[in-house]
């Protein structure tokens, strides 16, 4: 009998101190690479379903998806959007309203004539400037009996600023349906980190160093640690074109219809969540360190701005809760 109960206790104590596995799935998704972490008592792999919603997003917001949901409403095709449509709309609209109009899904027809889309030029000129602007508002397109309306039927749809950090959240929130609350999700650079490892340790994040060319080696300026929250990174060091010896920025100004021209080199923001990190990384390069500063003050949020000051890279914490 005591040999019996001795079984059974060290049974359960080895079931009692089963430790969490640590579980990785990486690869490339929406042109660009995802790292998803977290730990799991019962060692489940989820790769399956990750994929279906890297899927989902895909056939309904992508540009790069000649089939997705806002290739269709760009093409004013009659489609009826679903809730991750809506969801990403719904987020862009926000950040716009915040912004002042800073953020704005319309803006695709100025990116794509100024040649950031795919990679082309075009000679841009005040009178093209102006024509274009007529397209980008984004009062003047909306969500009506779940299809889009616009005023005018040239304008068109952009999610990127939100995407992504929009499918990091979508993730998240799907393991923590299987009861998961220690993970890192990472999607093209914005990252959800919940909870800790299991040792108690914080996650720990690299915000990038601003590279002088497009393909200069990557380098990490600084490194922070996380926990329930987002954190996205927006920069122009990386994403330009060149002209006659003159970068242009990707970030486009909606309201003058040009690429933004200010000292500010990136923008990491953390928030509550990786979609509205992502929009407000965005607005912070549009309008400016000095601006965002001021539009991020008593938002419960934390940024960190790198920027040059008098020829001097220099950095900047807003809202910092140490």
């Amino acid at each position: 009998m005591k040999r019996v109960l001795y079984i059974v206790l060290g049974f359960l104590l080895v079931s009692c101190s089963k430790q969490p596995q640590k579980i990785n799935y990486s690869g490339v998704t929406q042109g660009s690479y995802f790292s998803i972490t977290y730990f799991d008592e019962q060692n489940r792999h989820f790769e399956s379903k990750i994929d279906s919603i890297f899927k989902e997003v895909d056939n309904s917001v992508s540009l790069w998806n000649e089939n997705s949901i806002i290739r269709k409403v760009n093409r004013n095709e009659d489609v009826v959007v679903n809730q991750i449509f809506k969801d990403n709309f719904e987020w862009a609209r926000k950040a716009s309203e915040f912004s002042d109009g800073a953020f704005d899904a319309t803006i695709g027809p100025m990116v794509s004539a100024w040649g950031f889309h795919y990679k082309k030029e075009l000679e841009m000129t005040p009178e093209m400037v102006d024509s274009i602007k007529q397209l980008v508002d984004y009062q003047k397109i909306e969500i009506i009996n779940d299809r889009v309306v616009k005023a005018n039927p040239n304008m068109t749809l952009d999610f990127n600023a939100v995407a992504q950090g929009y499918t990091t959240d979508l993730i998240g929130n799907f393991l923590e349906t299987k009861g998961i609350d220690n993970y890192l999700v990472d999607v093209g650079g914005e990252i959800m980190a919940r909870g800790t490892k299991p040792n108690g340790d914080l996650w720990t994040i690299g915000i990038e160093k601003p590279a002088e060319n497009f393909d200069s080696e990557r380098s990490v300026q600084i490194k922070i640690t996380l926990k329930d929250k987002g954190i996205v990174t927006s920069g122009n060091y990386r994403k330009y074109i060149e002209k006659d010896g003159v970068r242009y920025s990707h970030s486009i100004d909606p309201q003058t219809g040009y690429p933004v021209e200010q000292n500010l080199l990136s923008a990491t923001v953390i928030a509550d969540n990786a979609s509205w990190a992502d929009c407000l990384a965005t607005i912070c390069m549009i309008v400016g360190k000095e601006k965002a500063s001021k539009l991020l003050e008593n938002q419960g949020v934390e940024a960190y701005f790198i920027f040059v000051e008098d020829g001097v890279i220099k950095t900047e914490w807003v809202n910092r809760v140490d």
